[in-house]
């Protein structure tokens, strides 16, 4: 049986839930740093299925606080049954009234992280049977030891490690105990004497970390005959070694800095490297030393001393890291070798075997893994994502039974089909290639076509049919729309910075000496925003009605070789613009292009009313979700949601 070893990373980097936040902010594209386009053509909107986002939720949720202690909650060391029922709340939410059952919320999980699941699930099935076959057995006290050691090795309290992993990792104290720390002290206890640390292993350790170092540059060739070329030039100009290394080493990180590499230390990297630097004298270059089908060339810099410490009173400190980095290899090929010997059944996709063995997820080595231990596992990790999603999705089904409204399948398929035809080339007979589209959104979203297409398409066709006609285009919006496509633009370099203090000191800096080249040294040293900064403030030209109406003003007030003011964008952005000229306008006939024109705004301004839409029904909602501990309700006298939490919901 071939299987990936157990998932610990935390949810899915993609959620795929009903939600809105998205839709307004993604019609804006950046012109400078946070200045948008709105009125330019093919720029789409976020809940479009073409671009495969979806509807965010508008109302934050409250983070769960950590719990005191790092106690396992299932009170077990390995995979079990699933909690019974009476444990649980059989309501786990309820919109206007309308309840969401835990069953409900379990279907869910299951089609969205089922099969994901059921692999990890399998995984600790494999560990587990393995630890009962030999007697192996980790206790919760083991668990917790465990956990508060990981977080004295941060120096943390183990409520605020536990909270750092929950809020910045997604891995709740249940997951972090049963499905991290688990698995690893049982495959600890499995890969047995395989851990243990010689003396030898320690003597090493210490030289490599605190014995002598030696400080070298090095150049990396893909041929000898180009390193024995390159090593000629540098053995007649040894100074030159540096220079040499930024213009031939292939080894991109030492060739920016001329060669220059952290100090070889014995036992560390590659033994032919290591021999040969220890062995030269300083300021030597070394002969051509093949290394890994590469050819290297070293020049000695000198010789780093040892550092004076006491063996012992470092001596357990290497003893764990010599352990942890074992564990990391021998864990792999414990956990490899059960995954070769193991017979696994998987029901869960299989259709024929899912009929001959209701409420069968899988069978390893023999033992059934119910579909309802499963659900429940899948709910645990999962389950506070999927029901913000399922809770939208509600919304939206109560709304289009309000208006006798229907979202058929075939209402789906067109809505793929136009998105088909938007983001591929039509087939030859001119239609969309919904296949082709199909294959490519499920596999860069890591999705399947069902998910796509409830959480994708169905919330954007229901926005769609619920919207209406109540989008308008003007022939001002059209007016607009062409000069932004097609009028002059300001070519401007930008310098973005988040303080206004250190915003006013560079500006008196750029008004000292107002040209192109000191503006774009000011912007490589002080820019906040990654692609000015490394372009010298070079960013795309800026067009009008692009969504900063004060920034594109400033703009289009400016004489090529002039400063602008220091313009705020934003809360805390301040922009710096300095004027190269403009670009000349595109001569196209309005006639001709005004219909590509009308769409694309007509789309723009239909997703905007689709998230003004969407956040009405949620400001207008009573929203109790018990899962999270929380309820959200309307508030009459402004029309905002108000939210309060429970930190313990009642049953």
């Amino acid at each position: 049986m071939s299987r990936k070893p157990p998932r610990t990373s935390g949810p899915r980097a993609k959620r795929f839930k009903l939600t809105v936040g998205m839709l307004v902010g993604s019609l804006l594209v950046v012109a400078v740093c946070i200045a948008g386009r709105y009125y330019l053509l093919g720029e789409s909107a976020s809940a479009d299925p073409a671009r495969g986002s979806f509807l965010r939720p508008t109302a934050a949720r409250t983070p769960k606080a950590a719990p005191a202690r790092a106690t396992q909650p299932s009170g077990r060391t390995g995979p079990a049954g699933a909690p019974s029922s009476s444990s649980q709340v059989k309501i786990v939410a309820a919109i206007n009234g309308e309840e969401i059952t835990r069953s409900d919320l379990a279907n869910e999980c299951l089609r969205h992280y089922g099969e994901d699941v059921l692999e990890t699930l399998v995984n600790k099935y494999l560990i587990r049977q393995e630890c009962q076959r030999r007697n192996i057995s980790v206790t919760a006290a083991e668990v917790n030891a465990e956990i508060k050691r990981m977080a004295d090795r941060f120096s943390l309290p183990v409520e605020r490690w536990l909270e750092m992993l929950e809020q910045e990792r997604g891995i709740s104290p249940r997951q972090y105990a049963d499905d991290i720390i688990w698995p690893m002290l049982a495959l600890r206890k499995l890969a047995g004497p395989r851990l243990e640390v010689t003396e030898q292993e320690l003597l090493e350790h210490f030289e490599s970390r605190y014995g002598e170092a030696v400080k070298a540059r090095i150049i990396v060739c893909e041929s000898r005959a180009a390193a024995e070329e390159v090593r000629a030039a540098a053995v007649g100009n040894p100074d030159e070694f540096g220079n040499l290394a930024k213009a031939k080493s292939v080894d991109g990180p030492s060739a920016s800095l001329n060669g220059l590499i952290q100090p070889i230390r014995k036992h560390a990297g590659p033994k032919e490297i290591e021999q040969v630097a220890f062995q030269m004298r300083d300021g030597e270059i070394s002969d051509v030393i093949p290394v890994g089908g590469q050819y290297v060339i070293l020049k000695r810099e000198g010789l780093q001393p040892a550092v004076k410490v006491a063996f012992e009173q470092v001596k357990m400190g290497m003893v764990e890291a010599i352990r942890d980095r074992k564990m990391r290899r021998v864990a792999a090929e414990t956990f490899r070798q059960l995954q070769d010997q193991a017979q696994f059944e998987n029901v869960w996709n299989d259709p024929v075997k899912s009929r001959q063995m209701p409420g069968v997820a899988g069978v390893i080595n023999g033992q059934k893994i119910a579909i309802r231990e499963l659900a429940e596992v899948c709910v645990d990790r999962h389950g506070e994502d999927v029901l913000e999603g399922t809770i939208n999705r509600r919304l939206l089904e109560q709304a289009l039974r309000r208006q006798n409204i229907t979202v058929t399948r075939e209402d789906l398929d067109r809505e793929i089909a136009r998105a088909a035809s938007r983001m591929l080339p039509l087939r030859p007979d001119g239609s969309p290639d919904v296949e082709k589209w199909l294959a490519m959104v499920t596999e860069q979203q890591g999705i399947s076509a069902d998910v796509y297409r409830s959480d994708a398409v169905w919330p954007s066709v229901a926005l769609k049919k619920l919207v209406g006609d109540e989008v308008e285009v003007t022939d001002e919006d059209l007016r607009k729309g062409y000069e932004a496509n097609y009028g002059p633009r300001v070519r401007c370099l930008a310098i973005v910075l988040d303080d206004l203090r250190r915003a006013q000191k560079v500006w008196d800096m750029a008004r000292s000496n107002p040209t192109k080249e000191y503006f774009g040294d000011l912007a490589e040293q002080y820019s906040a925003d990654p692609g000015s900064k490394s372009l010298r403030g070079e960013v795309p030209p800026i067009q009008k009605h692009g969504g900063q109406p004060i920034l594109e003003r400033e703009a289009f007030s400016l004489q090529p070789g002039e400063l602008s003011s220091i313009i705020q964008v934003g809360s805390s952005r301040y922009v710096i613009l300095f004027c190269e000229g403009r670009t000349d306008p595109v001569h196209v006939d309005f006639a001709t292009v005004r219909d590509e024109i009308y769409a694309d705004i007509h789309e723009k301004k239909l997703r905007i009313a689709m998230a003004d839409y969407f956040q009405k029904l949620q400001d207008a909602a009573t929203i109790d979700n018990y899962l999270a501990g929380s309820i959200r309700w309307p508030n009459p006298t402004s029309g905002s949601l108000s939210s309060a939490v429970r930190r313990n919901a009642p049953d």
